[in-house]
């Protein structure tokens, strides 16, 4: 079969460096040469944050982290990078603490040294999210993608059980939704094959021991690939049901995608037959949608909606905007029938 497809990769460092992340920060930094540095860390990160801002050239440190990036909190952040007049940004902490990194360097250019303290992926994509009132609106910028990655594993060591998982299934999500994503190719199908792979090993040693730093790495191996893979394949129809869904009800970013995973998987598997033998393949199981299953089962995953604060009735709320966020080339057609059958059913927790 002739192959004709345009791929893209993105240009970042990215550094593997278990129990050394305020030298390789420090060193990133150097790089940059960087004199007054942005760091932006939650009170609750700030444990994991202190040693490595000690060699820094900290000029700021921003603690106002909130989930999903409101407007006015990056109005804010921007504000006091201005005030600061800081040259480069460090973030330490999870997807909502890059993203609000993500949110300065939008309209700052300034670069980002990333330090991911979850499984969230945001890290290795130029994808910027931000949210007013009920909608979060996302975008792809260059400006956003960090220009380097620090991963240290025993940063996740003390992340808890529940949130590790559903953490580590929405890094699944991107590798899942990179097999049929918009511009998805060859190479992003290949790269979301071998991270899912790398989830689906690593996160049952992370669920069954969270000390475990082989088992983090292993994770964090996974989600580092599985993000490059949606980065360059572009959202596919389960980020943009979770952005709907996470916008309108202010939902927790990783188990909204922990929930709704499976029911994704669903319903475009039957139409997407290549796409699904290799997310199979990737489990070591015959069926994509029972190897999914599967892992689900061994790390005890978050099951319903219902559970994290959606309203019944924000179901029929959110179809229309999840057909008009949709990608036209979704492997399964989409109808207001099946969508609202799929959010039903990740409301109650149904899988079947």
């Amino acid at each position: 079969m002739t192959m004709r497809f345009t791929h893209e990769t993105l240009g970042q460092r990215v550094v593997f460096a278990p129990g050394d992340a305020p030298a390789a920060v420090a060193a990133e930094v150097e790089a940059l040469h960087a004199s007054r540095v942005m760091l932006i860390a939650s009170e609750r990160e700030a444990a994991l944050a202190d040693p490595i801002a000690a060699g820094l050239p900290v000029a700021l440190r921003h603690d106002e982290v909130v989930m999903h990036v409101p407007v006015p909190v990056a109005e804010r952040a921007r504000a006091a990078a201005a005030a600061a007049s800081v040259d480069a940004i460090v973030t330490v902490g999870g997807g909502s603490t890059t993203g609000l990194g993500k949110a300065v360097a939008l309209t700052t250019g300034l670069p980002i040294v990333a330090v991911p303290t979850t499984y969230a992926g945001s890290e290795a994509t130029d994808v910027w999210g931000l949210t007013e009132g009920e909608t979060k609106t996302t975008g792809v910028d260059a400006r956003v993608l960090p220009r380097s990655i620090v991963y240290d594993a025993t940063l996740l060591t003390s992340l808890p059980a529940e949130l590790a998982v559903a953490s580590g299934l929405n890094a699944l999500a991107h590798g899942v939704d990179a097999m049929w994503g918009p511009r998805a190719d060859p190479i992003d199908r290949a790269l979301a094959g071998e991270a899912i792979r790398g989830l689906a090993e690593g996160l049952p040693a992370v669920a069954r021991d969270g000390s475990s730093v082989a088992g983090v790495e292993q994770t964090l191996y996974g989600a580092y690939l599985a993000a490059v893979a949606f980065a360059s394949a572009g959202s596919g129809l389960h980020h943009k049901i979770c952005h709907v869904l996470g916008g309108m009800f202010n939902l927790p970013h990783a188990q909204t995608h922990a929930v709704v995973l499976p029911h994704v998987l669903a319903v475009n598997a039957p139409n997407a037959p290549e796409a699904a033998a290799r997310i199979a393949a990737a489990f070591g199981t015959a069926s994509a949608v029972d190897g999914l299953a599967a892992l689900r089962a061994a790390v005890d995953a978050p099951r319903a909606l219902r559970d994290f604060g959606m309203p019944e009735d924000g179901i029929p709320r959110a179809v229309d905007p999840i057909l008009a966020a949709a990608p036209a080339n979704n492997p399964t057609p989409l109808t207001e029938d099946n969508v609202t059958a799929l959010l039903r059913a990740a409301w109650e927790g149904d899988l079947g």
